[in-house]
């Protein structure tokens, strides 16, 4: 069979709820359960493509959910790339782009896919597919997200104990500025030397709160703060850069390449998280971090607190950055109570290390995400205020 007679056969959307092993709060909403937007493309050569769109918080956090992700594939996107070449991923996601508004994270999903199974095809991990990998692993960060600073102190304890994580990321920005600062400070100090903090604020503060606390974060030695002001105000953001002894990441403010010159153009952030759903799929994540690299402006590689899919699909692009001075936040599976590959991830020594097969590199465990899914009635029930 030639490659133009490879055809995709079917496209199908699962929603998959998996139970969080503790409440994860936000400031935009508390998860106790997260919702994995699974796609799955057949082809005609009997290869089956993987990908993933996951969001946080149903609309809480952004303009899709997990139902609006599902229902726009399969009522869109899918009728369009039936019977359509399979061994084409960027003509297919250049005719998406062009007929159908926004849905970045299903773009992200349905490219994820597509490259899986090129890779598969080619017998290479799909890192090779974007350059080539430069290291087979990536530092991960953990998020203390309980809310409560006993709590948060003795889960970065154990996660030095076991060398699973050394730098931790605190999610505030849903109580007073000045308690939040508390809670940080007193996380700072018990980690010690042994550890980082970074927070993430996730546009809770206005530009005042920002510029009171900023500074007092620094004096704690904590190392960096992500999007601290609305994700609209790119001036704040950029008043914020220019006044901070902290280094200011831009997150919900960036989405995808044309957000990410705006942004680097007027030096408006000192790092980038780079997102591949936020950034519309693979192709736009890897522009975003070009652009980056050529304004100077350092790289860290961010989650949507997806599952295994979406996680490695990341890892497996990361790994080609000349770059990634922040290292990553890949640690979604970790905070799940089901893991639905048949092999887990591999997190150790304080990183998540690539796997060498191709594609994703990775094997669903198909019997458990069939309990798990939702069309099932069997899934756990959506959690999330």
């Amino acid at each position: 069979m030639s490659a133009e007679q490879v055809k995709i056969e079917s496209v199908e959307t699962i929603l998959v709820d998996v139970p969080t092993i503790r409440p994860h709060r936000l400031s935009v909403a508390t998860m106790n359960c997260q919702t994995l937007v699974l796609v799955r493309i057949r082809c005609s050569d009997g290869i089956v493509g993987l990908g993933e769109g996951t969001t946080i918080g149903g609309l809480a956090y952004g303009e899709e959910s997990p139902e609006s992700i599902k229902i726009n594939i399969d009522t869109y996107f899918a009728p369009m790339l039936k019977g359509q070449s399979a061994t084409r991923p960027g003509t297919l996601m250049q005719r998406l782009r062009s007929h159908f508004q926004g849905n970045r994270f299903a773009k992200c999903a349905i490219e994820t896919a597509l490259f899986d199974a090129q890779a598969q095809r080619l017998g290479v991990p799909l890192s090779e597919l974007f350059g080539g990998r430069l290291t087979d692993s990536v530092q991960v960060a953990w998020t203390l997200a309980s809310g409560d600073t006993q709590r948060d102190i003795d889960e970065a304890h154990q996660m030095l104990e076991t060398r699973r994580h050394r730098v931790f990321k605190l999610k505030i920005g849903g109580r007073p500025v000045a308690d939040d600062v508390a809670h940080v400070i007193a996380i700072r100090q018990a980690v010690g030397e042994r550890g980082e903090v970074r927070v993430d604020v996730n546009q809770a503060w206005s530009e005042s709160e920002a510029v009171w606390a900023c500074p007092r974060l620094a004096d704690a030695g904590v190392s960096l703060v992500e999007q601290p002001v609305p994700a609209t105000q790119h001036h704040s953001l950029k008043r914020l850069t220019e006044l901070s002894r902290v280094a200011i990441m831009a997150d919900e403010a960036l989405h995808g390449p044309t957000d990410a010159f705006a942004l680097a153009s007027a030096r408006a952030a000192d790092v980038f998280a780079i997102k591949i759903a936020q950034s519309g799929g693979l192709s736009g994540a890897a522009a975003v971090a070009s652009i980056a690299q050529a304004a100077g402006v350092e790289l860290y590689g961010g989650t949507m607190l997806e599952g295994a899919v979406g996680t490695i699909a990341s890892a497996q692009l990361f790994s080609t950055f000349d770059s990634l001075q922040w290292g990553t936040e890949l640690f979604g599976p970790l905070l799940l109570t089901q893991e639905i590959l048949t092999e887990p991830l591999r997190y150790e020594n304080f990183a998540l290390h690539l796997p060498q097969g191709p594609g994703l590199g990775i094997t669903l465990n198909w019997d458990l995400v069939d309990r798990l899914r939702r069309d099932t009635r069997r899934g756990a029930t959506v959690l999330a205020s």
